[in-house]
Protein backbone atom coordinates (compact mmCIF):
# COMPACT_ATOMS: atom_id res chain seq x y z
CA UNK A 1 0.00 0.00 0.00
CA UNK A 2 1.23 3.40 -1.08
CA UNK A 3 1.07 6.72 1.13
CA UNK A 4 -2.24 6.43 3.00
CA UNK A 5 -4.60 8.89 1.99
CA UNK A 6 -5.37 10.22 5.40
CA UNK A 7 -2.08 11.67 5.30
CA UNK A 8 -2.42 13.67 2.48
CA UNK A 9 -5.29 15.27 4.35
CA UNK A 10 -3.54 16.06 7.33
CA UNK A 11 -0.37 17.01 5.46
CA UNK A 12 -0.81 20.81 6.04
CA UNK A 13 -1.86 20.25 9.88
CA UNK A 14 1.17 18.00 10.93
CA UNK A 15 3.83 20.51 9.12
CA UNK A 16 2.26 23.06 11.35
CA UNK A 17 3.08 21.17 13.96
CA UNK A 18 6.68 20.47 12.89
CA UNK A 19 7.05 23.65 12.27
CA UNK A 20 5.94 24.80 15.84
CA UNK A 21 8.13 22.68 17.44
CA UNK A 22 11.24 24.24 15.20
CA UNK A 23 10.22 27.53 16.29
CA UNK A 24 10.69 26.46 20.43
CA UNK A 25 13.23 24.20 20.13
CA UNK A 26 14.28 22.51 23.50
CA UNK A 27 17.10 20.61 24.99
CA UNK A 28 17.92 17.21 26.58
CA UNK A 29 15.52 16.51 29.10
CA UNK A 30 13.78 20.44 29.39
CA UNK A 31 11.56 19.35 26.48
CA UNK A 32 8.74 20.34 28.53
CA UNK A 33 6.94 22.74 26.18
CA UNK A 34 7.18 19.95 23.63
CA UNK A 35 5.91 17.16 25.60
CA UNK A 36 3.14 19.21 27.06
CA UNK A 37 2.39 19.79 23.63
CA UNK A 38 2.50 16.13 22.75
CA UNK A 39 0.52 15.02 25.33
CA UNK A 40 -1.98 16.85 24.78
CA UNK A 41 -2.52 16.72 21.53
CA UNK A 42 -2.60 12.94 22.28
CA UNK A 43 -5.77 13.34 24.72
CA UNK A 44 -7.27 15.02 21.81
CA UNK A 45 -7.26 12.50 19.81
CA UNK A 46 -8.53 9.98 22.19
CA UNK A 47 -5.61 7.79 23.25
CA UNK A 48 -6.73 5.42 25.50
CA UNK A 49 -4.05 6.48 27.96
CA UNK A 50 -1.08 8.95 28.18
CA UNK A 51 1.00 9.25 30.75
CA UNK A 52 3.89 12.06 31.23
CA UNK A 53 7.02 12.13 32.91
CA UNK A 54 8.61 8.90 31.81
CA UNK A 55 12.22 9.25 31.66
CA UNK A 56 11.69 12.77 33.53
CA UNK A 57 10.12 14.19 31.05
CA UNK A 58 9.23 11.70 27.69
CA UNK A 59 5.42 10.77 26.91
CA UNK A 60 3.82 7.13 26.30
CA UNK A 61 0.49 6.86 24.73
CA UNK A 62 -1.28 4.00 23.76
CA UNK A 63 -3.94 2.86 21.27
CA UNK A 64 -5.95 0.07 21.12
CA UNK A 65 -6.83 -1.99 18.27
CA UNK A 66 -10.57 -2.40 17.06
CA UNK A 67 -9.58 -5.85 18.54
CA UNK A 68 -7.41 -7.30 21.36
CA UNK A 69 -7.54 -10.95 20.77
CA UNK A 70 -3.87 -10.97 19.06
CA UNK A 71 -2.02 -9.98 22.63
CA UNK A 72 0.49 -7.86 20.16
CA UNK A 73 2.20 -4.63 21.56
CA UNK A 74 4.14 -2.75 18.97
CA UNK A 75 6.45 0.59 19.94
CA UNK A 76 6.79 3.37 17.92
CA UNK A 77 9.79 5.81 19.01
CA UNK A 78 10.41 9.52 18.33
CA UNK A 79 12.66 11.88 19.23
CA UNK A 80 12.43 15.23 20.42
CA UNK A 81 15.17 17.24 21.68
CA UNK A 82 17.12 19.60 19.93
CA UNK A 83 20.73 20.83 19.72
CA UNK A 84 22.77 23.79 21.34
CA UNK A 85 23.26 25.35 17.74
CA UNK A 86 22.49 28.88 16.52
CA UNK A 87 19.86 28.16 13.68
CA UNK A 88 21.42 29.61 10.05
CA UNK A 89 18.07 28.49 7.77
CA UNK A 90 16.30 31.94 7.17
CA UNK A 91 13.29 30.00 7.03
CA UNK A 92 9.99 32.31 8.40
CA UNK A 93 9.72 29.36 11.04
CA UNK A 94 13.41 29.39 12.03
CA UNK A 95 14.20 29.03 16.34
CA UNK A 96 13.32 31.79 17.75
CA UNK A 97 15.84 30.79 21.04
CA UNK A 98 19.28 32.30 20.12
CA UNK A 99 22.00 29.21 20.48
CA UNK A 100 19.05 26.45 20.00
CA UNK A 101 18.00 24.72 17.06
CA UNK A 102 16.44 21.57 15.85
CA UNK A 103 19.26 20.68 13.65
CA UNK A 104 18.77 17.01 13.54
CA UNK A 105 15.10 16.46 12.44
CA UNK A 106 13.39 15.72 15.57
CA UNK A 107 11.00 17.93 15.13
CA UNK A 108 9.87 16.03 11.76
CA UNK A 109 10.09 12.83 13.98
CA UNK A 110 7.72 13.71 16.74
CA UNK A 111 5.53 15.16 14.55
CA UNK A 112 5.37 12.09 11.95
CA UNK A 113 4.31 10.07 15.07
CA UNK A 114 2.25 12.73 16.21
CA UNK A 115 0.49 12.42 12.83
CA UNK A 116 0.46 8.26 12.88
CA UNK A 117 -1.15 8.64 16.26
CA UNK A 118 -3.75 10.62 15.00
CA UNK A 119 -4.77 8.63 12.23
CA UNK A 120 -4.73 5.53 14.54
CA UNK A 121 -6.90 6.64 16.68
CA UNK A 122 -9.56 7.25 14.21
CA UNK A 123 -9.49 3.99 12.37
CA UNK A 124 -7.98 1.30 15.41
CA UNK A 125 -7.80 -0.76 12.09
CA UNK A 126 -5.28 -3.42 13.60
CA UNK A 127 -5.85 -6.27 16.58
CA UNK A 128 -3.36 -5.42 18.72
CA UNK A 129 -2.08 -2.38 21.09
CA UNK A 130 0.39 0.09 19.77
CA UNK A 131 2.88 2.52 22.62
CA UNK A 132 3.62 5.35 20.98
CA UNK A 133 6.89 6.81 22.84
CA UNK A 134 8.07 10.46 22.87
CA UNK A 135 11.61 10.54 23.95
CA UNK A 136 13.43 13.22 25.71
CA UNK A 137 17.59 13.60 25.54
CA UNK A 138 18.88 11.77 22.64
CA UNK A 139 21.38 14.15 21.43
CA UNK A 140 23.64 12.93 24.16
CA UNK A 141 21.32 12.85 27.25
CA UNK A 142 20.64 9.08 27.03
CA UNK A 143 17.00 9.54 27.21
CA UNK A 144 15.94 6.24 25.74
CA UNK A 145 17.95 4.62 28.56
CA UNK A 146 16.03 6.46 31.17
CA UNK A 147 12.90 5.74 29.48
CA UNK A 148 13.72 1.92 29.86
CA UNK A 149 15.01 2.55 33.30
CA UNK A 150 11.82 3.64 33.99
CA UNK A 151 10.11 0.41 33.07
CA UNK A 152 8.02 1.67 30.27
CA UNK A 153 9.23 -1.98 28.23
CA UNK A 154 7.43 -4.27 30.77
CA UNK A 155 4.42 -1.77 32.07
CA UNK A 156 3.51 -1.65 29.00
CA UNK A 157 4.03 -4.92 27.76
CA UNK A 158 5.96 -3.66 24.67
CA UNK A 159 7.48 -6.59 22.48
CA UNK A 160 9.03 -4.78 19.33
CA UNK A 161 10.05 -1.57 19.06
CA UNK A 162 10.23 0.48 15.62
CA UNK A 163 12.14 4.19 15.09
CA UNK A 164 12.32 6.23 12.03
CA UNK A 165 15.49 8.91 11.23
CA UNK A 166 15.82 11.04 8.50
CA UNK A 167 18.37 11.60 6.36
CA UNK A 168 19.20 14.48 4.24
CA UNK A 169 21.47 14.23 1.34
CA UNK A 170 19.93 11.23 0.28
CA UNK A 171 17.12 10.57 -2.45
CA UNK A 172 13.78 11.58 -1.17
CA UNK A 173 11.80 8.55 -0.31
CA UNK A 174 14.41 5.76 0.22
CA UNK A 175 13.99 4.34 3.13
CA UNK A 176 17.49 2.07 4.61
CA UNK A 177 18.10 -0.36 7.68
CA UNK A 178 20.45 -3.02 7.89
CA UNK A 179 19.93 -6.40 10.21
CA UNK A 180 22.62 -6.49 12.76
CA UNK A 181 24.70 -3.96 13.95
CA UNK A 182 24.06 -0.33 12.01
CA UNK A 183 25.01 2.22 13.86
CA UNK A 184 28.57 3.03 16.63
CA UNK A 185 28.85 2.32 20.27
CA UNK A 186 30.12 6.21 20.78
CA UNK A 187 32.25 7.23 24.23
CA UNK A 188 34.18 9.74 24.91
CA UNK A 189 37.43 10.52 27.42
CA UNK A 190 39.27 13.20 28.40
CA UNK A 191 43.23 12.61 29.63
CA UNK A 192 45.17 14.97 31.79
CA UNK A 193 48.64 14.91 31.31
CA UNK A 194 50.97 16.08 34.58
CA UNK A 195 54.66 17.22 33.94
CA UNK A 196 56.85 19.53 35.24
CA UNK A 197 56.31 22.92 33.71
CA UNK A 198 59.05 25.72 32.85
CA UNK A 199 60.92 28.05 30.56
CA UNK A 200 60.80 26.93 27.10
CA UNK A 201 64.69 28.16 26.82
CA UNK A 202 65.44 25.68 29.66
CA UNK A 203 63.46 22.60 28.61
CA UNK A 204 66.10 20.17 29.95
CA UNK A 205 64.79 21.43 33.72
CA UNK A 206 61.43 20.42 32.50
CA UNK A 207 58.86 17.23 32.41
CA UNK A 208 57.39 18.76 28.67
CA UNK A 209 53.46 17.56 28.82
CA UNK A 210 53.36 19.17 25.24
CA UNK A 211 55.68 15.93 24.15
CA UNK A 212 54.11 13.59 26.06
CA UNK A 213 50.54 14.65 24.55
CA UNK A 214 51.55 14.52 21.06
CA UNK A 215 53.46 11.34 21.18
CA UNK A 216 50.25 9.74 23.18
CA UNK A 217 47.97 11.08 20.39
CA UNK A 218 50.20 9.62 17.42
CA UNK A 219 50.29 6.31 19.60
CA UNK A 220 46.36 6.31 20.12
CA UNK A 221 45.85 5.47 16.40
CA UNK A 222 47.66 2.42 16.80
CA UNK A 223 44.74 1.26 18.43
CA UNK A 224 42.79 0.94 15.02
CA UNK A 225 45.99 0.20 13.20
CA UNK A 226 47.88 -2.53 15.01
CA UNK A 227 45.38 -3.61 17.62
CA UNK A 228 42.24 -4.09 16.01
CA UNK A 229 41.74 -6.73 13.34
CA UNK A 230 41.36 -4.75 10.22
CA UNK A 231 38.14 -6.17 9.31
CA UNK A 232 36.15 -4.18 12.01
CA UNK A 233 34.87 -1.40 12.50
CA UNK A 234 36.28 1.49 15.00
CA UNK A 235 37.80 5.29 14.50
CA UNK A 236 39.25 6.87 17.34
CA UNK A 237 39.43 10.64 17.24
CA UNK A 238 41.47 13.55 19.48
CA UNK A 239 39.32 16.56 19.11
CA UNK A 240 40.63 18.68 21.69
CA UNK A 241 44.14 19.72 23.21
CA UNK A 242 44.20 22.36 25.84
CA UNK A 243 47.22 23.70 27.27
CA UNK A 244 47.76 25.17 31.10
CA UNK A 245 49.60 27.90 29.82
CA UNK A 246 48.67 30.47 26.92
CA UNK A 247 51.98 31.58 26.71
CA UNK A 248 55.11 30.82 23.60
CA UNK A 249 57.99 30.78 25.79
CA UNK A 250 56.47 28.53 28.37
CA UNK A 251 56.70 24.81 28.50
CA UNK A 252 53.36 23.68 30.38
CA UNK A 253 52.58 21.70 33.75
CA UNK A 254 49.47 20.36 32.31
CA UNK A 255 47.75 19.09 29.50
CA UNK A 256 44.54 18.07 28.73
CA UNK A 257 43.47 16.05 25.54
CA UNK A 258 39.72 14.81 24.55
CA UNK A 259 38.69 12.66 22.01
CA UNK A 260 35.91 10.09 20.88
CA UNK A 261 35.82 6.42 20.52
CA UNK A 262 33.36 4.13 18.21
CA UNK A 263 33.20 0.94 17.65
CA UNK A 264 30.77 -1.31 16.03
CA UNK A 265 31.42 -4.03 18.52
CA UNK A 266 31.55 -4.85 22.40
CA UNK A 267 34.61 -7.16 21.83
CA UNK A 268 36.57 -4.27 19.96
CA UNK A 269 34.96 -1.31 22.46
CA UNK A 270 36.49 -3.06 25.66
CA UNK A 271 40.14 -3.63 24.15
CA UNK A 272 40.12 0.31 23.03
CA UNK A 273 39.02 1.11 26.32
CA UNK A 274 41.90 -0.85 27.87
CA UNK A 275 44.75 0.51 24.67
CA UNK A 276 43.58 4.03 25.52
CA UNK A 277 44.26 4.14 29.39
CA UNK A 278 47.52 1.60 28.51
CA UNK A 279 49.23 4.17 25.81
CA UNK A 280 48.23 7.07 27.60
CA UNK A 281 49.64 6.43 30.82
CA UNK A 282 52.07 4.70 29.20
CA UNK A 283 53.35 7.22 27.17
CA UNK A 284 53.37 9.79 30.25
CA UNK A 285 55.79 7.37 32.63
CA UNK A 286 58.05 7.16 29.36
CA UNK A 287 58.77 10.84 29.68
CA UNK A 288 58.46 11.26 33.55
CA UNK A 289 55.03 12.42 33.89
CA UNK A 290 51.40 11.42 34.50
CA UNK A 291 48.22 10.40 32.93
CA UNK A 292 45.09 10.57 34.54
CA UNK A 293 42.12 9.16 31.79
CA UNK A 294 38.72 10.01 32.62
CA UNK A 295 36.52 7.60 30.14
CA UNK A 296 32.92 8.03 29.62
CA UNK A 297 30.87 5.15 28.18
CA UNK A 298 28.72 6.36 25.76
CA UNK A 299 25.43 4.54 23.77
CA UNK A 300 25.74 0.92 23.02
CA UNK A 301 26.05 -0.16 19.29
CA UNK A 302 22.78 0.17 17.55
CA UNK A 303 21.77 -3.54 16.41
CA UNK A 304 18.73 -4.37 14.96
CA UNK A 305 17.11 -7.86 14.73
CA UNK A 306 16.94 -9.58 11.44
CA UNK A 307 13.02 -10.45 11.27
CA UNK A 308 12.12 -7.17 12.40
CA UNK A 309 14.18 -5.06 9.65
CA UNK A 310 12.60 -7.66 7.06
CA UNK A 311 9.08 -6.09 8.54
CA UNK A 312 10.51 -2.31 8.40
CA UNK A 313 11.70 -3.32 4.68
CA UNK A 314 9.06 -4.68 3.24
CA UNK A 315 6.43 -2.08 4.53
CA UNK A 316 9.20 0.60 3.45
CA UNK A 317 9.13 -1.08 -0.14
CA UNK A 318 5.02 -0.65 -0.24
CA UNK A 319 5.27 2.80 0.94
CA UNK A 320 7.40 4.66 -1.43
CA UNK A 321 8.82 1.70 -3.52
CA UNK A 322 12.17 2.35 -2.45
CA UNK A 323 14.41 0.46 -0.03
CA UNK A 324 18.17 0.10 0.15
CA UNK A 325 20.48 -1.55 2.37
CA UNK A 326 22.23 0.84 4.65
CA UNK A 327 25.97 0.52 5.33
CA UNK A 328 27.02 0.73 8.57
CA UNK A 329 27.55 4.42 10.36
CA UNK A 330 29.70 5.55 12.95
CA UNK A 331 27.28 7.79 14.40
CA UNK A 332 25.40 6.55 17.44
CA UNK A 333 21.70 6.66 18.53
CA UNK A 334 20.06 6.36 22.11
CA UNK A 335 17.74 4.01 20.30
CA UNK A 336 20.18 1.19 20.72
CA UNK A 337 19.00 0.87 24.59
CA UNK A 338 15.61 0.02 23.46
CA UNK A 339 16.99 -2.40 21.01
CA UNK A 340 18.60 -3.81 24.06
CA UNK A 341 15.72 -4.99 25.52
CA UNK A 342 13.49 -6.00 22.68
CA UNK A 343 13.72 -6.78 18.97
CA UNK A 344 13.22 -4.11 16.58
CA UNK A 345 14.27 -2.30 13.93
CA UNK A 346 16.46 1.89 13.00
CA UNK A 347 15.39 3.06 9.47
CA UNK A 348 16.39 5.97 7.73
CA UNK A 349 14.40 7.94 5.18
CA UNK A 350 16.00 9.60 2.70
CA UNK A 351 14.98 13.94 2.73
CA UNK A 352 16.33 14.79 -0.69
CA UNK A 353 19.07 17.83 -1.27
CA UNK A 354 19.90 19.88 1.81
CA UNK A 355 22.12 20.93 4.40
CA UNK A 356 23.41 17.96 6.66
CA UNK A 357 22.50 16.56 9.86
CA UNK A 358 23.96 18.62 13.30
CA UNK A 359 24.33 21.55 10.54
CA UNK A 360 22.72 25.48 11.13
CA UNK A 361 20.67 25.31 7.78
CA UNK A 362 19.59 21.89 8.45
CA UNK A 363 16.09 21.70 8.08
CA UNK A 364 13.49 18.80 8.33
CA UNK A 365 11.83 18.52 4.73
CA UNK A 366 7.68 18.55 5.30
CA UNK A 367 7.40 16.73 1.86
CA UNK A 368 8.68 13.27 3.51
CA UNK A 369 5.51 13.65 6.15
CA UNK A 370 3.41 11.48 4.61
CA UNK A 371 5.78 8.99 4.10
CA UNK A 372 6.93 8.97 7.70
CA UNK A 373 3.60 8.58 8.92
CA UNK A 374 2.29 5.86 6.76
CA UNK A 375 5.30 3.87 7.54
CA UNK A 376 4.38 4.48 11.10
CA UNK A 377 0.91 3.44 10.95
CA UNK A 378 1.44 0.78 8.48
CA UNK A 379 3.65 -0.88 11.01
CA UNK A 380 1.22 -1.36 13.61
CA UNK A 381 -1.41 -2.48 10.99
CA UNK A 382 0.77 -5.18 9.43
CA UNK A 383 2.18 -6.34 12.23
CA UNK A 384 -1.23 -6.62 14.29
CA UNK A 385 -3.21 -7.13 11.57
CA UNK A 386 -7.01 -7.08 12.08
CA UNK A 387 -9.12 -10.26 12.16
Amino acid sequence: MPVKNRFAELHDEIAAWRQDFHMHPELGFEVHRTAGIVAEKLREFGCDEVVEGIGISGVVAVIKGKASTSGKVVGLRADMDALPIHEETGKPYASTIAGKMHACGHDGHTAMLLGAAKYLSETRNFDGTAVMIFQPAEEGGGGGEKMVQDGMMDRWGIQEVYAIHNGPGRPFGEFSSRAGAMLAAADEYTIEFEGKGGHAAKPHTTVDTMMIACHAVIALQTISSRNTDPVEQIVVSVTSIESSSKATNVIPQRITVKGTLRTMSEEVRANAKKRIFEICEGTAAMFGGAAEVDYRDGYPVLVNSETEVGHAAAIAQSVSGAYVESPMVMGAEDFSYLLRERPGAFISLGTGEGAPLHHPEMDFNDEAIPLGCSWFAEMIERRMPAQ
